[in-house]
């Protein structure tokens, strides 16, 4: 008899990337945070951010190549996790998928620009043959693309749109047999709540720099613990 949850190998594949993909987030963050400041980084100046990503040489633009994909990840990630909790009762997880894949394909255009433009602008800006007016337009391409692809799209969308599948998908566990599936669900909310404050940022609330950090936090606990329970053999899951 086929596993509510899906065939052993739809579930495990699901477990892997529910695993694989927060703990990635976590390792290319925390090691942008060490090499390169980030995210503090990005309201200092740009001079001193264009200096910052050259000093750090290929290393970095690796580093912010592994972050981007990340991202990526997070597509088949949806797309895994409505073969799993998607049943007659939950018609909403479509939805939840759609808002997944396009969290998803925002914040890889949001990232995209670090290790494909700014090493461009970097150079241009940083080359002793440019003239102030280069530099200076050099500074307002960046900016304009930090505020359109990094704020707009990468930040405030991906907030969004990721907020909005994890309150999905944790509304879905409620019904599903999951293992402490309230838990879950309640763990899910509270992390979705903590992601969707951030897109008061640009609105002028401040709290929500850090409060979006704790929420990210909570979610990356909230898919690897997902995942963790999803390789339980069924009898133990039914038991608990």
């Amino acid at each position: 008899m086929e596993d509510v949850l899906g065939n052993a190998h739809t579930r495990k594949l699901t477990a892997i990337l529910l695993i694989l993909t927060p703990v990635a987030f976590n390792i290319f963050f925390t090691l942008l945070s060490v090499t390169f400041e980030y995210p503090d980084i990005l309201r200092e100046p740009t001079r001193y951010v264009l200096r910052s990503f050259d000093a750090g040489g290929s290393e970095l633009v690796m580093i912010w190549y592994g972050f981007m994909l990340t991202a990526v990840l997070f597509v088949p990630l949806a797309i895994m996790v409505h073969k799993v909790l998607a049943r007659e009762d939950t018609p909403y997880m479509a939805v939840a998928t759609a808002f997944g894949v396009v969290a998803g394909v925002v914040q890889f255009l949001g990232l995209v620009r670090w290790p494909f433009l700014v090493p461009y602008l970097a150079d241009v800006y940083l080359d002793p043959a440019s003239s102030a007016a280069t530099r200076e337009s050099v500074a307002v391409v960046f900016e304009a693309f930090n505020r359109y692809a990094g704020v707009g799209v990468g930040e405030n969308l991906g907030y969004l749109f990721t907020g909005l599948w994890t309150v999905l998908v944790a509304l879905a566990m409620f019904g599903s047999p999951l293992p402490f599936r309230r838990w879950l669900a309640l763990l899910g909310m509270v992390s979705a709540a903590g992601v969707l404050v951030g897109t008061l940022e640009p609105a002028g609330f401040e709290p929500a720099a850090n409060i979006v950090v704790v929420g990210y936090i909570l979610w990356s606990i909230w898919l690897a613990l997902t995942g963790i329970l999803l390789l339980l053999p069924r009898t133990i899951r039914n038991r608990a």
